[in-house]
């Protein structure tokens, strides 16, 4: 097995064993490429998407947040272009009977066994359904392969309601569904995925300086999760790669096991997609400048992220082994636990101490009691989950009413007083990695 594939392998356990991912429908044999996110996973991602969210709508005053419905007409992807050209070629193998991307596969045999492959045929990646009672033509739509569409056919709305000017933006957080062909490296594809999108609005000919902008920004972004700088590199895309609705697109990408793969788009979409939707829908999406007194289709910078690619990243970058412990090192603020409560002994008062600490802290950070097996055992069962901070009630806690503080990567520890804790935390907390106390 490959050091990459190892890595790969050990991560995938830790992910199960320690409940933060599961393969789904697992008690009937799974299916493919379908995750569930348990106990721990849950909380990292919801933290991961709360940061975003935060950074991307609190802290800017032109970005507004939007929830859009999964379902939508079905004229809008015929406007955006998916149910004509969202297709990969497919080619079949006639021995085997696995199917394969055809972009992905070298000559005429298959792969996996040798066998003789079919020509390539075009696949569209929308899954279909059908609303209402009778499965007709009629009935047909779609689960939403992107979350973009939703933010685009609501921009009038939006604009309206919160009496923004251009340039403004509008962020979603929510589920896509792809039909991919050949999914896998884990949660990096998968069939059901979930976005972060934040689509700018701005008049055209200061696109380009938007579009620096927000590459710039969004790479400040992962370095702000502590995410190793050599492991991120910027690519642009090149005229054969450019999309159709693209003027021009960077990549931010990240060295994974298997090699650098795009994290997160930033795209200067131009003016298609509006023009696009005013064309099939007959409805006037253009914004009118009443300062220039001009009328203009906006251009839109797009930001577009994989929620759990990023789970994915951030499980990797911090994923380390030393040698008498295995460490999440996942910056403190996305972090599932953000503290492990210990009494010492189970004796002398100190695990009543150290309940009364729970209920102290739980208002304020999701942390977890625990009093079983020798004090380093626990502090290593929280180590590999990425818990930052172990509070210690023992004797001295008796005397004057301090706990040990220990941090997750440097393993320094402080005394801190029972009532300085949530502060103590709070301005922890909000660092990138490594772990440890300023002086």
């Amino acid at each position: 097995m490959s050091a990459e594939n190892d890595i790969m392998g050990k991560l995938v356990s830790l992910c199960k064993r320690r409940g933060f991912i599961f393969p789904s429908s697992e008690i009937y044999g799974g299916i493919n490429a379908c995750w569930d996110y348990g106990p721990l996973g849950v909380e990292l991602k919801n933290n991961l998407k709360q940061y975003w969210w935060t950074t991307m709508t609190q802290l800017h005053e032109n970005i507004e947040g939007l929830d859009a419905s999964i379902l939508m007409h079905p004229k809008v992807w015929e406007a955006s272009g998916h149910v004509e050209g969202f297709t990969d070629p497919l080619v079949d193998c006639k021995v085997c009977k696995q199917r394969f991307r055809a972009d992905q596969v070298e000559g005429t045999r298959c792969p996996e066994c040798g066998g003789e492959l079919t020509e390539p045929r075009q696949f569209n990646l929308m899954f279909k359904t059908y609303m209402g009672p009778v499965e007709e033509e009629a009935a047909i739509v779609y689960l939403r392969p992107e979350t973009a569409q939703g933010i685009y056919v609501n921009f009038r709305n939006v604009l309206t309601v919160s009496r923004q000017k251009i340039p403004f933006g509008i962020a979603q957080i929510g589920k896509a569904f792809r039909n991919e062909i050949s999914p896998g490296n884990f949660i990096f594809r998968s069939r059901e995925f979930e976005q972060m999108e934040m689509q700018f609005f701005v008049k055209p000919g200061t696109d380009e300086e938007w579009l620096e902008h927000w590459k710039n920004e969004r790479l400040a972004w992962y370095l702000s999760l502590g995410i190793r700088k050599d492991h991120l590199r910027i690519h642009e895309h090149t005229p054969d790669e450019l999309a159709h609705y693209a003027k021009k697109a960077f990549d931010i990408e990240y060295l994974f096991p298997f090699g650098w793969r795009e994290l997160e788009g930033i795209h200067n979409r131009t003016d298609f997609d509006l023009s696009r939707h005013i064309q099939y829908s007959g409805k006037d999406l253009s914004y009118f400048d009443e300062e220039t007194r001009e009328r203009y289709v906006p251009y839109i910078i797009e930001t577009s992220a994989g929620v759990d690619r990023t789970v994915l990243t951030c499980l990797l970058d911090a994923y380390t082994e030393e040698a008498e412990r295995v460490v999440l090192r996942l910056a403190p603020r996305i972090a599932p636990i953000k503290a492990g409560i210990f009494p010492l002994v189970k004796r002398d008062g100190m695990p009543e101490i150290a309940r009364k600490i729970v209920e102290q802290l739980r208002p304020h950070f999701r942390v977890f009691y625990d009093e079983s097996g020798a004090i380093g055992r626990r502090y290593r069962r929280q180590d590999e989950i990425g818990t930052p901070f172990g509070i210690t009630v023992d004797s001295e806690t008796l005397q004057n009413e301090t706990v040990t503080v220990r941090a997750r990567d440097s393993m320094e520890q402080i005394r801190v007083k029972i009532d300085d804790l949530v502060p103590t935390l709070q301005k922890a907390l909000t660092t990138p990695p490594p772990v440890t106390f300023a002086p």
